[in-house]
């Protein structure tokens, strides 16, 4: 038994007896009738959605091999297929990291040689400033090094009111 009712809302209800789906009894009314529920567009988008989950099933079983699941129901052979195509995976993956690491460790390299030149260039930098501040004290040390202090030259300049300095006349 099966009861399909529309409201004038558009709203679909269906009721089917627990032993049979609506699809099955919707063939049979077709059948029996003769009249066609399904055209041949529906018909081809329903194999396809068949189609569709069929593949679907199957990929979830070989994801389930692929992670070491539910191996028991498989033959030597299909093994082997598993094996060899999880051990190109893994190179994949290798060639790929090893690949990273070569990006990562040539950008080291470079940051590397930019913090070097960085550093010769402070370095320099900082020894014109030391080199600076060596001339100044080298300069102070030349005019504190001479054997009379700063004032006392002014006790060897020469007077005029000296009478040794008068010109003779």
């Amino acid at each position: 038994v099966s009861l399909v009712i529309f409201s004038s809302a558009g709203k679909m209800s269906e009721f089917c007896s627990p032993s049979i789906e609506l699809k099955n009894m919707l063939e049979e009314y077709q059948r029996t009738s003769g009249k066609k529920l399904w055209d041949s567009r529906h018909e081809y988008l329903s194999t396809e959605v068949d189609r569709m989950k069929k593949d679907n099933e199957q990929m979830r079983i070989e994801l389930r091999h692929l992670m070491g699941e539910d191996l028991n129901s498989l033959t030597p052979h299909e093994l082997n297929r598993i094996e060899d195509s999880l051990q190109m995976g893994l190179s994949s993956v290798r060639a790929k990291q090893m690949e990273h690491i070569r990006t990562r460790t040539e950008m080291l390299k470079n940051n590397e040689r930019i913090l070097e030149d960085q550093n010769k260039q402070l370095k320099y930098i900082m020894h014109q400033i030391e080199g600076g501040d060596e001339a100044e004290r080298r300069y102070q040390n030349q005019q504190n090094g001479r054997d009379y202090p700063q004032q006392a030259l002014t006790a060897f300049r020469v007077q005029p009111i000296q009478p040794n300095l008068q010109q003779n006349k």
